[in-house]
């Protein structure tokens, strides 16, 4: 029995010894392993599986328009407040896709990206068959940006739009107003100033974006250095664009807002966006889950679209009206344009009170990212962002009325997406349940071989206790009488008397 609990003893301190060697070793190689699987798989390389993810975007993405419906032009064109109706939501379905991809030595490669959009009735409020009555946006545009030609060339345009019967505001469907209508105004107007608008054909709000590719950017691949993957190199062969007033604005920065590099730190991401014509910086705002999966929730700050009063590192994106909108006249060829947030959510409250009918809100208008951040990919997002144009009385345009000085919301969209499906389960198990299994089971060894290790000792202790008590004992030696001593005279004579009667 002894020897067997002292081979027990002996199995259960190897199992002991061997768990804690396991939970060491997974303690110090577990995260080399996992960091090594998240850069084989989320670098722009054929082999990884985040390739087909980035090569054509598997993720549904809808992007979702409402519409602002003047309900009084007659009114507004003699000077009162526009009242806006917002419309919709009208949902196209988004497929983008890259082509032309090329790998270059430099560890950085270029691609196209396209995007196709179709229409989705049943997830619409409304049809593209409605008519909607909006402004006269190449009408009033080109009102404004004549404001400083001499007045002969305005009274001249102003009796070509009554020929052609323009009015400052248009009744047209929502398929023309976003994708485009026949209007002679265009060679009417680049007949009186060349050049002025500088495309033919169909003219509409999204007339170029179906069927259209982004321009052509050239990112890092990540393959020499993880910490580059996504980051955009150049875009059209540019490092920066020229539309802005300083060189930190014009600054091509961040991704292009698909992926980011991988093990992320709760701080900020940036992203250049060609729609916006600049770079974007979104701040960390919380800690969550999709799905399962752990995210960082990145938002826009205040500071996005601040004027270079509130905020001067944005002096460079001026001229500038009220903070909460930029103005893109630099990029949308010189027209009043500018972009917002929906509803002008975190702008100057003067802008939302120049109109009726806005109601700002941060859950229905606030962007958001959320990415994982071992991996940068991201897991869901809805990226909002609203058109807007400048429209006001122009002297000798008279078809400009009175209209005052206004910002007015023509549009916003929001374009949505997440991860869902076999690409959510393959994500999840690939990058998630198999780093957090090797993270788990180095506690689970480490933690086995405590009571491994103690029972091993217990067992050893009490077979040792059980030989000690069965061993033989020797016999004992008798007693001899202690030796007599000066300090013990009486037993001395004691003993001696006995003697003495014996011997008689």
């Amino acid at each position: 029995m002894a020897a067997a609990r002292r081979r027990l003893s002996v199995g259960l301190g190897l199992a002991g010894a061997a768990c804690a060697l396991l939970g060491v070793c997974l303690l110090l190689v577990g995260p080399v392993i996992i960091k090594e699987q998240v850069v084989k798989n989320v670098r722009i390389d054929p082999s990884s599986i985040s390739f087909s993810m980035w090569k054509d975007i598997p993720v549904p993405f809808y992007m979702s328009v409402y519409l602002f419906e003047v309900l009084n032009p007659k009114e507004t064109l003699q000077g009162a407040k526009p009242v806006l109706n917002q419309r919709g939501p009208y949902v196209y379905r988004e497929f983008r896709y890259k082509t032309n991809i090329t790998f270059h030595d430099n560890d950085t490669v270029s691609f196209l990206e396209y995007r196709q959009l179709f229409f989705q009735p049943d997830m619409s409020n409304g049809s593209e068959e409605e008519y909607i009555i909006v402004p006269n946006i190449l009408m009033m545009g080109a009102a404004v940006m004549m404001e400083n030609l001499p007045n002969f060339v305005k009274l001249l345009l102003s009796g070509a739009l009554a020929g052609l019967k323009q009015e400052a505001f248009m009744n047209r469907t929502v398929r023309e107003f976003l994708w485009g209508y026949e209007d002679p105004l265009l060679d009417t107007i680049n007949a009186i100033v060349p050049g002025l608008i500088p495309f033919k054909g169909k003219f509409g709000l999204f007339v170029e974006l179906n069927n259209s590719n982004s321009g052509l950017f050239t990112v890092y691949t990540g393959m020499k250095n993880i910490s580059r993957v996504h980051m955009v190199d150049s875009w059209n062969g540019q490092k920066k664009v020229n539309y802005w007033r300083s060189s930190e604005c014009n600054m091509i920065n961040g991704t292009t807002g698909e992926m980011w590099p991988p093990f992320m730190s709760p701080t900020s991401l940036e992203f250049f966006s060609p729609d916006a014509c600049r770079s974007m910086t979104l701040v960390y705002e919380q800690s969550g889950k999709f799905k399962g999966v752990p995210t960082y929730r990145f938002v826009a700050p205040k500071t996005l679209f601040a004027n270079g009063t509130d905020y001067p590192p944005n002096e460079g994106f001026c001229p500038c009206m009220q903070s909460g909108i930029q103005n893109v006249s630099t990029c949308r060829l010189k027209a009043p344009m500018f972009i917002s947030h929906p509803h002008f959510y975190n702008a100057d409250p003067a802008l939302v009170d120049a109109v009726e009918g806005l109601h700002p809100s941060k859950d229905q208008h606030a962007l958001f990212l959320d990415v994982h951040p071992m991996t940068g990919i991201p897991m869901n997002c809805s990226i909002k962002l609203q058109l807007n144009q400048y429209i006001k009385r122009v002297s000798g345009i008279i078809q400009t009325g009175k209209i005052k000085p206004v910002v007015l919301p023509l549009l916003w969209f929001a374009e949505s997406g997440s991860i869902e499906g076999a690409v959510l389960k393959q994500f999840y198990t690939n990058l998630v349940l198999i780093p957090s299994l090797l993270d788990y089971l180095q506690y689970i060894f480490l933690g086995l071989s405590v009571p491994l290790v103690i029972s091993a000792a217990v067992l050893m202790a009490r077979s040792q206790g059980t030989a000690t008590e069965k061993s033989p004992r020797h016999p004992t030696m008798q007693s001899k009488p202690p030796p007599s001593s000066e300090t013990t005279p009486l037993l001395h004579d004691t003993v001696t008397q006995s003697q003495d009667d014996a011997e008689a």
